[in-house]
């Protein structure tokens, strides 16, 4: 084993102690005083409590499934992998949200005493934490998991336990914090918007903490642990498919089957050099503008891979149809971001907006309508991924392609977690009544991140998308390498059945969730129209509220109901494997990545569309605050929250459930 494998490991550990540092920087940031260091330990405290709790419950599930897995006939060492995965994952989540409650109150006083530039940099290296944490923790692990198992092409498959164990959690944290979120969203905004007419995070609405708490366990540590899934995923696929790929096919990329192997570890080790310098590089251009800093440290970090990766391939004795799989995922994973952007916030969103003054019907269904065309131009960029990648570098290139998508996550997570850093920052402004030139300050950077928080989502989904994708061309590999006649055919009645079966899990995921979401809001409306009623002086500002009733509702909500879905996505593959066999479960796989995809881009890019028609009726266009345009579009938001934040993310996670869980038991199957 060359001196060049432990690389990954080395470069996680140097990623963690950048974390660190950014960490040292942020906590040095002055928190302020009085009431804003109140309501900003509330928010931390609430967001603990929380990830406590859920924590407790998904070591459950995961203790049981590790058993399963332990008992079976993969073993201990494929056991040991599944919780290497699953704390990886689990510490990745935990770690950003720990450091997104410390920095959104340091950016509010940022904002206050020193300006938007220092309150960009205290909200951007907030998420950078988050950024950098997700990509060390993945490169330590599988670092560690290829040094002991994946020099030998017969004990790789260990390796598939750490994708396992890594999406069970991202499921849990995504759904659950998903629901918590969500409908702590949905009952301050109807009840405090539309029945009290008080502003948003007004601090009388008894559920503002819980919507800012939601905030940091939903669209953070749900986020991170979505993204480091598809991002070990998509290495875990290109390195099952190398280890079963025949000499020819080899000799077509490189100089032998090791390289191959140890590619997507050296192309996302070098992704993160080139998210660090990205992360470097925002910081110099915060002083000119907060939006050109970090769409320039995105797209440079993206370009500097780009062009450092063909020297690493060629370096590594790799072929220039491998680096033109890499090119087309890192470009094509721009292309979505920014048709995700244009939808999400540019003349569609001021349609929408105008479309609130014949009432809140026309806006429901002008937002479905951008929703359903959204889809268009990411799946045709993503189709032309596939194309690219597997033409150059057949399906090994399509894995690859999903790496070099994803190489650069760490500076992709941080403008993302960035997002929900400064969206606290506004509320606790609100809330602490700073200065109205504050609230201007916090509210640009809300703006802000909320388009780099859509861009995200789309990135998210088309990084889903791949990732899932390489995962079942590993899945059928491995199936293959076992039983050479294994075949998965549109004319085979199996196979059609397994498609269909596939198709109904995504529906029936969202179903699931979004009647969690209505549930415990129907729960929390309630709960704020009684303290509203039965609490004296709370409306007028002379009584506090019982905020801590409306987190306990969002908690037992988001706990109870996030059991369910994550069952259906880590069981369901097994039934239908062992049940029907591995054609059933292959064309299984097919039929829930189409309809995840389209669900996913369709529900996030209508809720990304909704929220940004209010906003932009909220800044005073169509006659703003309290008009009849804004109890129309605030409807649309309501609608769109759980749709992006709840249901769509949800969709991500549950085709690389699904997935990397085939792959963990295709063994079996053969």
């Amino acid at each position: 084993m060359s001196a060049l494998s432990y690389l990954p490991v080395l470069l996680g550990i140097i990623g963690l102690y950048c974390a660190y540092l950014v960490y040292g920087i942020v906590k040095a940031a002055p928190a302020g005083s009085g009431k804003v260091v109140e309501i900003g330990n509330e928010i931390h405290l609430g967001a603990m409590v929380f990830m406590k709790a859920e924590y407790s419950r998904l070591a459950i599930f995961a203790t049981v499934v590790l058993l399963a897995i332990w008992m079976s006939d993969l073993g201990g060492t494929t056991a040991f992998a599944f919780l290497l995965g699953a704390l990886c994952s689990g510490a990745a989540g935990y770690i950003g949200m720990y450091t997104a409650t410390q920095a959104n109150v340091r950016t509010a006083t940022a904002a206050q005493d020193e300006g938007a530039s220092q309150a960009l940099t205290v909200a951007f290296f907030g998420g950078s934490i988050m950024g950098l944490t997700v990509a060390s923790m993945g490169l330590l692990g599988l670092g560690i998991l290829y040094l002991l198992f994946g020099s030998d092409p017969h004990t790789v498959h260990v390796i598939h336990g750490f994708g396992m164990g890594a999406s069970t959690v991202a499921l849990f944290s995504r759904v659950g914090g998903g629901i918590f979120t969500k409908s702590a969203d949905v009952g301050a905004d109807l009840v405090g918007k539309l029945e009290a007419g008080i502003p948003e995070d007004d601090p009388r609405n008894p559920g503002v903490i819980a919507d800012n708490v939601g905030d940091n366990v939903g669209d953070v540590a749900g986020m991170g642990s979505d993204i480091f899934e598809s991002y070990c995923g998509s290495m875990i696929a290109s390195l099952a498919i190398a280890s079963t790929m025949g000499l020819a096919a080899i000799h077509q990329l490189a100089d032998n089957q090791q390289t191959l192997m140890f590619m997507p570890l050296a192309l996302a080790s070098l992704g993160l050099l080139c998210s660090i310098a990205g992360i470097y590089a925002v910081k110099q251009f915060a002083d000119k503008s907060p939006e050109v800093a970090l769409r320039f440290g995105t797209i440079g970090a993206s370009a500097l891979f780009i062009i450092t990766a063909l020297i690493l391939i060629f370096s590594m004795g790799g072929t220039f149809n491998l680096w033109m799989a890499v090119l087309a995922g890192s470009v094509g994973g721009i292309i979505i971001g920014l048709v995700t952007e244009y939808y999400t916030g540019g003349a569609p969103v001021r349609k929408l907006a105008k479309d609130g003054e014949t009432g809140a019907a026309t806006v429901m269904i002008s937002g479905l309508a951008l929703g359903m065309q959204s889809v268009a131009l990411p799946v045709v960029t993503i189709a032309a991924i596939i194309f690219i990648a597997s033409h150059y570098a057949g399906l090994y290139g399509v894995g690859i392609a999903a790496v070099g998508m994803l190489a650069t996550v760490g500076i992709t997570m941080a403008i993302d977690a960035y997002g929900p850093i400064a969206d606290n920052a506004g509320g606790i402004a609100e809330m602490a009544e700073m200065e109205e030139q504050t609230r201007e300050i916090t509210d640009s950077l809300d703006e802000l991140g909320n388009t780099t928080a859509a861009i995200g989502k789309g990135f998210a989904i088309g990084a889903a998308a791949l990732a899932a994708l390489a995962l079942i061309s590993a899945y059928i590999e491995t199936i293959s390498h076992g039983n050479p006649d294994f075949q998965l055919l549109l004319n085979d009645p199996i196979v059609l059945v397994g498609m269909f079966l596939g198709g109904i899990f995504p529906f029936l995921i969202s179903a699931l969730t979004m009647t969690a979401v209505g549930d415990a809001a129907f729960e929390m409306i309630h709960e704020i129209r009684r303290q509203f009623r039965d609490i004296p002086g709370l409306l007028e500002g002379t009584a506090k509220p019982d905020t801590a009733r409306c987190i306990d509702i969002a908690t037992k909500a988001a706990l109870n109901k996030m059991i369910l879905p994550g069952a259906i996505a880590v069981f369901a593959p097994v039934l239908i494997g062992f049940g029907l066999g591995p054609e059933a479960l292959g064309g299984m796989l097919g039929g829930a990545l189409i309809t995840g995809v389209m669900m996913a881009l369709m529900m996030a890019n209508a809720g990304g569309a909704w929220d940004n028609a209010k906003k932009y009726v909220e800044k005073g266009n169509l006659g703003g605050k309290g008009s009849d345009v804004h109890t129309a579009v605030v409807v649309g938001d309501t609608v769109g929250d759980p749709l992006k934040d709840t249901s769509g993310p949800a969709m991500n996670i549950l085709i690389n459930v699904m997935a990397i869980v085939s792959l963990v038991i295709a063994p079996l199957l053969v």
